[in-house]
């Protein structure tokens, strides 16, 4: 195994001009920032390395060259052929970055829990991507390990890149890493934090500190639902489950991790890691991945448990970019059917809104009612949409301001004095009882313009997105 470093060697100044010979050269020497809002009331200097900056956008760019050059060199990956890997999405890329300059195939195999967005970004690269479900054992024959495996052996001339057990991985964080953050923090640095998967960073870069300075405290990071936590301080093995931070946590121990290095580990559920996640690009301006946020927080958790003084200089990894996960920590629908939203705002009910409303008279119309009653009943009591009920009181959908309209519209309908309603009804209407919760009716009229609450099959309120909006303005304080 070689020692790699592609930015001392590749280079290049011509004539005046400074440029990279390839996008390679780029990867490494990644920012350190300090944290100052998320850290108020801590004495310690807290430091986040962001690795986003990387060409791919994460940590993982640094392991992706080193195992193809690593694969190459002892002859098992030969022109022309496939990488083939299991990852969480990171490692992916990493790998196709290599693959596109070499003129190789890949194939990544991925959990389903993993973001469309990482799925669109190796297929970007031309990689083939193959999903498998989560919720399986790592040696059943579905778990992303297992068909990884058998996709090598289906392919001429593949290679499984093998993160998990490449030597090659925590190498090169000892080679490039650990000295990067060694001279960055002038050796300086007094402990190190860095989430944990396939624990090639935290060993890697782990190793290198305590080589300089044996008193460098390594602590890991791992979320509640992985194994890790628990083997580390018992040696026990535990049953995973799920999680939905994404790029850390483990089901089995990768022989890339050396739990010898590690001094702690600290464990964090999903809801602080998204929060925190959420929290850092808000108020610290850095974008980062849910796997950013656990870092954050469970460094900030050592510290202040270990009420860390001045003196402190504490680096925290930060993996990868905010953009891979716009559709889940960024997109509040989700966070809220997830329950990580609930906040001040968890016992707020249905009923609760509704009673607060200038009037507790609801309204409705039938589907036998004429167009004209129905739009003059809207103009006298301001609203703009209207249950319509059987004759027994019993809901039979909605019809909305919208609706009428787009029906008055039409060109090829003639239209009588006497038409109803009937044909404006939308019957798809959101319907809640008076005890649904505030994160339910915002997953539910996100979309929509409505929701109708029901007892006993009797219509008790609707709510709109106004109603809502003015009960918790309400509330503020």
């Amino acid at each position: 195994m070689t020692t790699f470093d592609p930015v001392a060697t590749h280079r290049t100044q011509h004539g005046g001009l400074q440029f990279h010979d390839t996008i390679l050269t780029t990867i490494g020497n990644t920012p350190l920032v300090r944290l100052n809002s998320v850290t108020s009331g801590l004495d310690a200097l807290v430091l986040a390395k962001l690795e986003y900056f990387n060409p791919g956008g994460s940590v993982k760019d640094r392991i992706g060259w080193p195992i193809v050059d690593d694969a190459e060199r002892d002859g098992r990956l030969r022109p022309g052929g496939t990488i083939v890997e299991a990852t969480s999405g990171n490692t992916g890329v990493g790998l196709a970055i290599a693959a596109a300059l070499k003129g190789y195939r890949c194939i990544f195999v991925m959990p389903d829990k993993m973001s469309q967005e990482k799925i669109l970004l190796l297929r970007a690269f031309g990689a083939r991507v193959v999903v498998t479900p989560t919720a399986v054992e790592p040696d059943d024959p579905r778990s992303y390990y297992s068909v990884a495996r058998r996709l090598v052996e289906e392919t001429p001339n593949a290679i499984l890149a093998n993160q998990y057990h490449n030597p090659v991985n925590p190498q090169a964080h000892y080679d490039v890493t650990g000295p990067e953050i060694w001279a960055q923090t002038g050796g300086r640095i007094t402990h190190f934090v860095a989430g944990m998967g396939t624990g090639g960073t935290i060993t890697g870069v782990g190793r290198y500190l305590k080589e300089r300075n044996p008193d460098v405290q390594v602590i890991g990071v791992d979320p509640l639902g992985s194994i890790l936590y628990e083997l580390h301080r018992s040696g026990q093995y535990t049953v995973a489950e799920g999680y939905k931070v994404e790029g850390i946590g483990e089901d089995f121990l990768p022989t890339t991790t050396d739990l010898s290095v590690i001094d702690e580990i600290v464990q964090v559920n999903d809801r602080e890691s998204l929060l925190m996640t959420r929290r850092l690009v808000r108020e610290e301006g850095i974008f980062g991945g849910g796997s950013c946020g656990a870092a954050v927080a469970g460094a900030l958790k050592y510290v202040q448990q270990n009420r860390l003084g001045p003196e402190a200089v504490v680096v925290i990894v930060l993996p990868d970019s905010g953009s891979r996960y716009l559709s889940k920590v960024f997109d509040d629908d989700w966070m809220r059917e997830n329950g990580f939203l609930e906040g001040v705002w968890s016992d707020i009910r249905a009923g609760d809104i509704q009673s607060r409303k200038p009037s507790d008279q609801v309204y409705t119309a039938h589907a036998d009612d004429r167009m004209r009653d129905v739009v003059m009943l809207m103009k006298a009591h301001n609203i703009s949409q209207l249950p319509v009920v059987d004759g027994d009181g019993r809901l039979r959908g909605l019809v909305s301001e919208i609706d009428l309209l787009n029906h008055m519209l039409q060109a090829d309908h003639v239209h009588q004095a006497d038409e109803t309603i009937a044909e404006m009804i939308d019957a798809d209407v959101p319907v809640v009882g008076p005890n649904a919760r505030l994160e339910t009716l915002m997953s539910l009229i996100s979309h929509r313009p409505a929701v109708v609450i029901v007892r006993d099959d009797r219509v008790e309120g609707i709510l709109t997105k106004i109603d809502i909006l003015d009960y918790l303005s309400s509330q503020i304080r």
